[in-house]
């Protein structure tokens, strides 16, 4: 069904976006108080510290050579970014060393992994699947994008295996193991049809579900391409027209899916890996622009919808946008249905040169507790709290300034995830952070390990 939102509680979280109130006609008149810090300053709450940061390195020192995703795998981090991929030791968190880097262009070249397999996102058009392939920005003439398939059994020397092409490419690919161990399914989100685009017409209401064998990766393929939307979806003006989604997070011990598809927020029954089922669909005309990405709790009973309003590119952490929109919506999860409970925004405004919106996040594993470390793009990193999901509260923050002090450029925290112990993140600009959480908040987790972690393929660790 529809979700209908509800009248919000509104915690202190409105405070930073309060107006203030006029002074007499004689009072002096002070000038704006500063906005957050300066250029490259960095400021934290006490409980957040700074462990190491690496730059980007050449070939991915361009402007436009944005960082994106994080994977994680034993003591290694794969960075996913515009002009291909590289590959961190993480074993020593205070200080991270490149391995490789792999030049593979293709935004955004989101990464997961999974055993000796490295699965790379590509949403725009080449004119073939080759890491030397050229741009091809027409679409009326034959092109490529999809998926690329690397062996990384050596970290320090990927190898290219295959490519899988998927209708519309792949803005993003969520990894879902099958039942039985002997493959992994990717489920490709991917939307914004358009009738000069020779693979991508609309309508495009479905997701395409690439099969990769373990046992032969080579014979990856498309097996399917289910209808999410037969109605057509949100067709806006209030949230985004829905054409496909944009990421989905799974829940494999629960078997269900939380698809952030643009104009919609669904939830989706996966038990058959090549079948998913949508259970449930709300919306949020009001407040939300475009759903962009979930994360769930950690039992199931959540969860946590990100809107990117603004693309990722607009200063919305401002007063003027207030603290409703571009923030997280908390869902809990009753009777099959999503019940919305609240919004979360980071309680601090930024200034009009920097990029900020809720994005890319990962529970924090504290046994009992439903903890978030989420990016906010030139907002910074914010670990909060939703275990009332009515009243979500933050714990601490860690954030970089602004790139210019006159001109918004794109930059900030893209994602950030805590894997066994520390926060990574990847920042679009300045290259892996890896931070420390020194707070009671968050005890116990430091005691969870994960062997491999791809964020949008929840592990449980029995919160």
């Amino acid at each position: 069904m529809d979700g209908r939102l509800r009248t919000v509680l509104v915690t202190a979280v409105v405070a930073a976006f309060a107006l203030v109130t006029p002074l007499p006609a004689s009072a002096t008149v002070p000038g704006p108080p500063p906005v957050g810090p300066g250029v490259d300053e960095i400021v934290s709450s006490d409980n957040l510290t700074q462990l190491a940061n690496v730059p980007r390195r050449d070939p991915f020192t361009g402007e436009a050579s944005y960082g994106t995703d994080i994977a994680f795998q034993g003591e290694l981090a794969y960075v996913g970014n515009y002009d291909g991929f590289v590959v961190y030791d993480i074993s020593e968190p205070t200080a991270p060393q490149i391995v490789s880097q792999v030049l593979c262009p293709g935004s955004q070249n989101d990464v997961s992994v999974s055993g000796d397999l490295l699965f790379l996102s590509t949403d725009s058009r080449w004119s073939d699947d080759t890491c030397s392939a050229a741009p091809q920005p027409q679409g009326l003439l034959p092109y490529w994008e999809g998926i690329k398939v690397f062996d990384v059994s050596d970290p320090a020397d990927p190898a290219y295996v295959t490519s899988v092409a998927t209708a519309c490419g792949s803005h993003t690919h969520t990894l879902v193991p099958d039942t039985a161990g002997e493959s992994v399914y990717l489920y490709v989100s991917s939307y914004s049809p358009a009738p000069e685009l020779l693979d991508c017409r609309p309508p495009h209401d479905r997701i395409s579900i690439v099969e990769v064998p373990l046992a032969d990766p080579a014979a990856a393929a498309v097996v399917a391409e289910p209808v999410l939307f037969p109605d057509g979806g949100n067709p806006g003006p209030g949230s985004d027209t829905t054409t496909g989604c944009h990421d989905i997070t799974v829940h494999p011990a629960t078997n269900l899916a939380a698809g952030a598809c643009m104009g919609d927020g669904v939830l989706l029954d996966i038990s058959d890996r090549e079948d998913p089922q949508v259970i449930e669909r709300v919306r949020d005309d009001t407040n939300f622009a475009f759903w962009h990405s979930a994360t769930f709790n950690d039992d199931g009973t959540k969860v946590v919808f990100t809107d990117e309003l603004g693309g990722g590119s607009a200063a919305t952490c401002t007063a003027a946008v207030g603290p409703l929109r571009g923030a997280d919506g908390i869902y809990d999860i009753v009777d099959g249905q999503l019940e919305f409970r609240s919004y979360y925004k980071i309680p601090r405004l930024q200034t009009e040169q920097e990029n900020c919106v809720a994005h890319n996040g990962s529970l924090v594993p504290v046994p009992g507790r439903d903890v978030m470390v989420q990016a906010w793009y030139q907002g910074g990193i914010s670990v909060w709290d939703f275990t009332d999901s009515t009243n979500p509260v933050e714990i601490g923050f860690w954030e970089r300034g602004p790139l210019s002090s006159t001109e918004l450029t794109l930059g900030g925290s893209w994602s950030a995830y805590w894997y066994n112990g520390h926060v990574f993140s990847s920042d679009i600009q300045k290259g892996l952070d890896v931070l420390a959480v020194d707070d009671p908040a968050i005890a116990g987790a430091e005691d969870v390990v994960f062997d491999v972690f791809n964020p949008q393929t929840q592990p449980t660790y029995g919160g």
